[in-house]
């Protein structure tokens, strides 16, 4: 039973991680090519709020069910899916740790131009081509990890 529900964990924390992460990038990225300060002031606010709220968790609940998961299958860390999963998973995890410090920027220049009703200043979109910088290679990688845990290559 204990199996179960750390697979069960392991599955639904990947799907919050991903599912969090492709949805507010689509949401935050519309939101700034509209370039309205007060709606990408609201919007960049709540990516900040869904990343540490569902992203920060189901970045500690999936190396937990993870190295769960090979101890009780009797798995060696050093299986070769295993070590790319989790290099894979390091690489989008460098990636987001940079993107969530220019989220908080973002969130206070937006914020500021909205209570100013000046526009978004160039700093912010300097700050949003870092930020999709950074997300297309964490995009990748989870999409890799993906296809590592479901197809176990030998």
């Amino acid at each position: 039973m204990d199996y179960l529900v750390a697979k069960w964990l392991h599955i639904l924390s990947s799907t919050l991680l991903f599912g969090t992460g492709i949805g507010s990038a689509f949401h935050m990225l519309l939101a700034s090519l509209n370039r309205q300060p007060q709606a990408v002031a609201v919007v960049v606010r709540q990516v900040v709020w869904a990343d540490w709220l569902f992203t920060a968790t189901s970045i500690v609940l999936q190396p937990a069910s993870g190295l769960y998961l090979l101890h009780v299958l009797q798995l060696p860390l050093t299986t070769p899916w295993v070590l790319w999963s989790i290099a894979l998973y390091l690489l989008a995890g460098g990636c987001w740790l940079p993107v969530v410090w220019l989220q908080m920027r973002m969130r206070r220049l937006a914020e500021a131009a909205a209570a100013a009703g000046e526009g978004l200043p160039p700093l912010y979109f300097h700050y949003l081509r870092w930020w999709a910088a950074l997300g297309v290679p964490a995009f990748v990688a989870l999409l890799a990890i993906f296809w590592l845990m479901v197809a176990k290559p030998a």
